[in-house]
């Protein structure tokens, strides 16, 4: 059995540091440009710094994106931003451009060098170009089935990585390759700003009647055309690791906390207990399956992998999430008192039943005992995002340990 990475993204820093400590090998973040999620928070320098050594304390890696396809106006810049990264030093780049490429090989000789899903790798042929070019690591096309994969191990040298996504958000376009932002707002998905329009409702409209609406439906459900439910591998880690897989990747730059620290704890223990006993695999699986729908999704689908997505793969009447849980805060320090400090994310009260989850696999249901403000004045209930509270749970706290609410009946 070849060694399995867990790759988690990560949005910001606190994210990163909660990637790390529930589960992650492999961290891969964007700095403030020529990454593919330029509404992300993303990370400074500095960040990124802070964030390497954070991980590299624990043991996990750091990988940073710069995966745009890049124009003439780009290459100044990226050869600027490689020279900047000579010091910081992550563990590899993701690039997807030849351009760009050929850059980080000049500029950082010694740099690990992954290709991204965005370059369309879709046979072996890409796969050995890229190993002769230097790449240690080539990311799969979301296109391509178990089977395909497989074929492309047989075919590359043993030293050779492959990464593939296994859970998250499905793009509508081949390889995430799409125009259709570009031109409707303006805004190129291939630079990193995509609007999502694949997740809005549309209509048609007749060249010689402007203005009058006409709905694309089967029925009265709705008319979001474009719009996949999201990956998940869960009950087929057996499948993704005798493909000959590598790497498995987590989607979700803009994710939030609380979602990081879901899918990264799920799989990390479905990992591990599938290395240990498949027999135990099996056996948690309902665990598994409860604990991944705790995070936000679209509903689940397996993608390509055991062949080409049908209609059930879509989902036409909405483009909304389905949200079982709510993130409220992540503990940030606990006092002598076993008060903890976290910034509130969303609203909730004194006496409401909420749940710690805890990165070794517990969830913990306790009452709010109390809530303070940082001046030590009470308060009912936490209203405003953002702020710095000291709650009492009345149990054991440790920092990074998660605070979130259930949202089903």
């Amino acid at each position: 059995m070849r060694d399995t990475e867990l790759l988690i993204p990560a949005g910001s820093l606190d994210v990163l540091k909660t990637a790390v400590i529930y589960g992650a090998d492999a961290v891969y973040l964007g700095g403030e440009a020529f990454g593919l999620r330029a509404k992300a928070k993303n990370f400074t320098n500095e960040e990124i710094k802070e964030g390497i050594a954070f991980a590299h304390e624990r043991g996990v890696k750091v990988y940073i994106t710069a995966n745009i396809l890049a124009h003439n106006d780009d290459l100044a810049g990226v050869e600027q931003y490689f020279e900047e990264l000579k010091d910081i030093r992550p563990d590899a780049l993701i690039i997807s451009d030849p351009g760009v490429f050929a850059i980080a090989k000049r500029v950082l000789p010694d740099m690990e060098l992954h290709v991204s899903t965005q370059a369309n790798n879709t046979n072996y042929g890409t796969y050995l170009f890229w190993h002769q070019l230097g790449a240690k690591r080539v990311v799969s096309a979301r296109e391509l089935s178990l089977q395909e994969i497989r074929e492309i191990r047989a075919h590359i040298p043993e030293d050779m990585q492959i990464e593939s996504f296994i859970h998250g958000a499905m793009c509508i376009s081949y390889s995430g390759r799409c125009l259709l932002s570009n031109f409707l707002v303006g805004r190129d998905a291939n630079q990193g700003a995509c609007t999502h329009p694949c997740r809005w409702k549309y209509s048609v409209v007749e060249e010689t009647r402007p203005g009058e609406y006409m709905p694309v439906y089967e029925n009265e459900r709705g008319t979001y055309i474009f719009n996949s439910k999201d990956l998940c591998m869960i009950e087929h880690i057996p499948e993704l690791v005798d493909a000959g897989i590598d790497s498995f990747k987590i989607e979700g730059r803009m994710k939030t906390a609380l979602y990081v620290a879901t899918v990264a704890r799920t799989y990390r223990k479905a990992i591990d207990d599938y290395k240990k006993d498949p027999a135990l695999y099996r056996k948690n699986m309902e665990w598994y399956k409860e604990e991944i729908g705790k995070c936000t999704y679209r509903e689940f689908t397996t993608g390509f992998y055991f062949g080409k997505p049908t209609t059930d793969s879509q989902i036409y009447d909405s483009n909304t999430y389905v949200k079982n849980y709510t993130y409220l805060g992540t503990v940030e320090e606990v006092r002598e008192d076993g008060c903890c400090r976290i910034e509130q994310k969303n609203k909730f009260s004194v006496g409401e039943q909420i749940e710690i989850m805890k990165p070794d696999g517990r969830n913990v249901l306790v009452t709010v005992k109390g809530i303070t403000d940082e001046d030590g004045n009470a308060m009912e209930s936490a209203p405003h995002p953002k702020q710095v509270l000291w709650v009492d749970l009345g149990s054991e706290v440790s920092p990074y340990d998660i605070l979130r609410r259930s949202e089903m009946e």
